[in-house]
C-alpha cells in the first residue's frame, strides 16, 4: 500500500484479515493534533448518514474522541435565500443526520485495526519509485526514500489526490499522448482547499449543523464552511479551483469579493471577509474569532490541502495494480469529502489482491460507490455554471421540494412539481445522470491500459 491515509489502511487492514503479507507505506507528516508522524490528514466534512454503510463503518465502535459533533442538519446558503436539510433521504443503518469527527484520531484509529490484523505500518520513508515486471504474471519492486527495495506481487495506489506516485506508475501503461500526468495532472484535475481552525464565542456557533455559502464566491463548486468540532471551536474554510482568476468575473456579483481586487483574494482573506460579512457588526472578527494555533491542524491551526475535482478513473488490475480513494478521484469537492468512498474502495482493493482476485476491482467498485459517484457527478455538472441568482433560484426551489417530500426522498417528480423551476432542476439532473449511466463517468477506464 503506497499511502497510508484512510484507503491505504483499509486495504491493509482487508488484505491482512485475509492472511496476505501486507505493509502500508507512509512517508509521514507532522501535525499538531497527532503524536507522532502520520498520513497527510485533513478534516473533511464529516460522514453522512448513509455514508457510514457505504464505508462499512463500526460507529460503535470507534475510540472516544473521533466523533466530534453529532449533526442535525446542513445549512445552504445563497445571496439571499437559503434551505436547511435535516435529512439525506438515502436509507441508512446509522440513527442520526450525520457527525463531524477528529481525522487524525480516526487515522490512527484505523492503523491500529490494520496492525491489529498483521499489517505492518512504516511511516517516514516515501515510495519514490515503482518498476513493474509483467512477463510472468506482476511483480513490483518498490524504492523508498531510504534506498531500501521492496518487492510485491501486488500494489494498492492510495497516495490522495496529489497522485505523486500513482500518475509516473500509469503513465507505463497509457501512450505517450495519453499520460496520466497530463489528464490527472494536479493544477487540472483538483481543487485547492483552505481551513482556519477558529474559536467562537459563546453562544454563536451553531454546533450541531455544517453550513455551506454557494453564489458567494466565483468558481465552479467554489463555496466556504463551517464545520463544528468540539468546544466551540469551528473549521472554517473553503474549496475552489486551482490558478482561477477573475477574468471575466462581475465582482460586484458576489459577496466575498470587492470592487478593487485585481486577483482571488488567497484562503485566510476570504474567510476574514466571511466572518466579518456573518459577525462583523457585533464583533471584531480577529479577536473574537481567534485561530487556535495549539494542538489544531498542521501550521498553527491553519491547513491547505487537494480536492479532486474530476471523474474516478479505474485501475490497471491486468497489472496487479489497483487505485484507490482520493488517487482516484472518488473523493468531490462538490461534496467536500471522501473518506467514506475511500474505505470502501481500499476494502475491496486489499480483500480482492489477498484473494487473488484483483481483477474483478473495477467492478467491484463501481457495485459499492457507483450510485453515490454517479449523484455527485451529476449534480455538479448541473451547477457547474451558476451564478448567484441561480443559487437562490436553486436553494428556494429546494426548500419547496423538502416541504412536499412525504416519503423521504428530496429529488423526485412528484416534489419536483413545486414549480418551472424545480421541474427545471430536476429534468437537468436526470439528463446528467443519464449521460453518465453505465459507468460513463469514469475518465480513464480499464480498456485504456497497455500491458
Amino acid at each position: 500500500m503506497v499511502g497510508g491515509g484512510p484507503a491505504g489502511t483499509a486495504a491493509a487492514e482487508r488484505a491482512a484479515a485475509e492472511g496476505a503479507s501486507a505493509v502500508v507505506f507512509e512517508k509521514g507528516v507532522p501535525r499538531a493534533d497527532r503524536e507522532d508522524l502520520g498520513p497527510d490528514s485533513t478534516d473533511a466534512a464529516g460522514f453522512l448518514d448513509y455514508w457510514v454503510d457505504i464505508a462499512q463503518l463500526d460507529v460503535d465502535a470507534l475510540p472516544e474522541g473521533v466523533i466530534q459533533q453529532e449533526l442535525r442538519d446542513a445549512e445552504f446558503v445563497g445571496p439571499e435565500e437559503s434551505v436547511t436539510v435535516d435529512r439525506t433521504g438515502i436509507e441508512s443503518s446509522y440513527d442520526g443526520f450525520g457527525f463531524t469527527f477528529q481525522r487524525a484520531k480516526l487515522d490512527d484509529w484505523l492503523r491500529e485495526q490494520a496492525e491489529a490484523a498483521g499489517a505492518e505500518y512504516r511511516v517516514g520513508d516515501a515510495v519514490t519509485d515503482v518498476e513493474s515486471d509483467l512477463s510472468d504474471g506482476h511483480e513490483h519492486t518498490l524504492t523508498l526514500s531510504n534506498g531500501e527495495e521492496w518487492t510485491a506481487e501486488y500494489v494498492i495506489l492510495a497516495d490522495g489526490p496529489q497522485r505523486r506516485v500513482t500518475m509516473p506508475v500509469l503513465d507505463r501503461f497509457l501512450p505517450a499522448d495519453e499520460s496520466a500526468s497530463e489528464r490527472l495532472s494536479p493544477p487540472r484535475a483538483n481543487h485547492i482547499a483552505y481551513q482556519e481552525y477558529r474559536k467562537f464565542p459563546e453562544g454563536v456557533l451553531d454546533e450541531d449543523s455544517i453550513t455551506f455559502w454557494w453564489g458567494w464566491m466565483p468558481g465552479e463548486t467554489a463555496y466556504p464552511w463551517v464545520f463544528p468540532n468540539a468546544d466551540n471551536v469551528a473549521r472554517v474554510g473553503l474549496t475552489m479551483p486551482i490558478g482561477m482568476d477573475l477574468e471575466g468575473v462581475e465582482t460586484a456579483d458576489y459577496r466575498l469579493l470587492r470592487e478593487d481586487d485585481e486577483s482571488i483574494p488567497n484562503g485566510s482573506e476570504y474567510i476574514r471577509r466571511l466572518l466579518e460579512e456573518l459577525y462583523g457588526d457585533e464583533y471584531d472578527v480577529e479577536s473574537d474569532f481567534p485561530v487556535v494555533e495549539e494542538g489544531y491542524g498542521k501550521s498553527k491551526g491553519t491547513e491547505t490541502y487537494s480536492i479532486s475535482s474530476t471523474r474516478p478513473i479505474d485501475s490497471p488490475t491486468d497489472a496487479g495494480i489497483a487505485v484507490v480513494g482520493g488517487a482516484m478521484g472518488t473523493t468531490s469537492a462538490f461534496h467536500e469529502g471522501g473518506d467514506h468512498v475511500a474505505l470502501r474502495t481500499g476494502k475491496l482493493a486489499g480483500e480482492l489482491a489477498a484473494l487473488d482476485s484483483l481483477d474483478a476491482y473495477n467492478d467491484a467498485w463501481k457495485d459499492a460507490i457507483g450510485d453515490e459517484i454517479l449523484r455527485n457527478v451529476a449534480m455538479a455538472d448541473v451547477v457547474a455554471d451558476y451564478e448567484p441568482d441561480e443559487w437562490d433560484t436553486a436553494f428556494r426551489v429546494a426548500r419547496r421540494m423538502l416541504d412536499s417530500a412525504d416519503s423521504g426522498k428530496i429529488l423526485t417528480r412528484k416534489n419536483a412539481s413545486v414549480g418551472v423551476d424545480g421541474l427545471r432542476l430536476y429534468k437537468d439532473y436526470k439528463k446528467a445522470k443519464f449521460r453518465y449511466r453505465k459507468g460513463k463517468y469514469v475518465q480513464l477506464r480499464e480498456a485504456e491500459y497497455r500491458y
